[in-house]
Formats: structure tokens, sequence, C-alpha cells
């Protein structure tokens, strides 16, 4: 994405990245509700209101840390809570619930690419589109990663055998970390290149 850095293209990120991410999230506790868990309903999860979905800390404090010095912004919203006991299809509904969000980032790619060529714009208009389109291809490719806490370790779980199903409850509390050492240590890094690359294709 190659754009000039300035007060109006952070601007058009900060947008996007509040929207994408509620959508994201409001995805999970509408899926959640249609299998029988009303939790993150009752909790005003299913909103488009972006206050409801912010964590002070993952989502404004720590991305704003690792700017100022000078580090890869790392940011999640609050997560979205769900009884598993109260989920139909028991792991494939938590399998469901966890999918249903970067696949909503997904879908918003989709429409801005979809937009983009049949409308054909140009300017301020191409940028966010652009820009809706590379940000939730990130946020798809990123969350679906097979790690704890991320929602494709939820989807992973739900097929995967059970010795496996023990190895990522015991990472589970410490994922957030063995997370931020996997990127930090440049692992993930081309994997995430790659895997963007190969989605963008077919957008773009």
């Amino acid at each position: 994405m190659q754009f000039d850095i300035n007060a109006t293209t952070i601007l058009i990120i900060i947008g996007v990245l509040l929207v994408s991410m509620t959508v994201h999230e409001a995805m999970h506790a509408l899926v959640g509700l249609k299998l029988g868990d009303d939790t993150a309903a009752e909790q005003g999860r299913i909103s488009l209101n972006p206050l409801k979905h912010i964590d002070p800390f993952m989502t404004v404090l720590l991305p704003g840390i690792l700017l100022a010095l000078g580090l890869p912004p790392i940011l999640a919203a609050k997560p979205v809570p769900f009884d598993p006991d109260r989920v139909k299809y028991e792991e494939f509904g938590a399998a469901m619930i966890a999918a249903a969000g970067p696949f909503s980032n997904l879908l918003l790619a989709l429409l801005a690419a979809g937009i983009g060529k049949v409308v054909g714009v140009s300017g301020i208009l191409d940028v966010i589109l652009t820009t809706f389109v590379y940000l939730n291809v990130a946020l798809f490719v990123f969350n679906l990663l097979p790690i704890p806490p991320l929602d494709g370790s939820r989807v992973l779980y739900a097929f995967a055998p059970e010795p496996l199903q023990r190895v990522l409850a015991q990472i589970e509390p410490f994922g957030f970390f063995v997370l931020i050492a996997l990127i930090f240590s440049g692992v993930l890094g081309p994997l995430i290149t790659a895997l963007n690359g190969a989605v963008l294709q077919y957008l773009l």
C-alpha cells in the first residue's frame, strides 16, 4: 500500500480500523446469539458503536507505546465473551463464533474491492477503499492464524485431535506472549506477507 504518510492518511487508517474492528467484534456477538448464547448480547456487544469494543490498554495504550518506540503497532479489541455451555454444536459452534470475525473482515475487503472495480473511484475515495481492502485482508489473515488467543486457534481446536487440543489449551494462558515473541522474532512476518499477497491477488 503506497501512501504518503500524512495526517489525512493516518485519519483514514484509524477510521478504517475502527469500522473493521467494530464489525469484526459485533459479528462474533451476533453469531453467538444465533447459536444460543446471549452473553455478549447482554453486554451490548452486538453494536456498531466502536466504544463498545475498545479496550483501553490493547486498543489504545499498547499500540501507542509501540509506535512511540518505533515498533510495529499491535492492537486488539475487547474480547467478546461467550459461554461454551450455552452454544449449539459444542466445539463447532465455538469455531463458528470465532470464524465470524475474520470472515466479516474478508467480506468488507470484497465489498471495498468490488466497489472500486465497478465504480472506478479516484482520489481520496480510492485511498479509502484501498485502505479498506488492505487492512481487512490483513485482519482476516492475522486473526485466522492458529495461535491462541487468535480466532484461528478456536477454529483449529474444533477440528484437532484430542492431543493437539490439550496442547492448545495449555498454550492459551500464555498465547499472547507467544504471539508477541513470534512477531518480533521475524518468524511470522514472511508467512503473513505471503498469505496477504495470495488473498490480495484475487481482490485487486
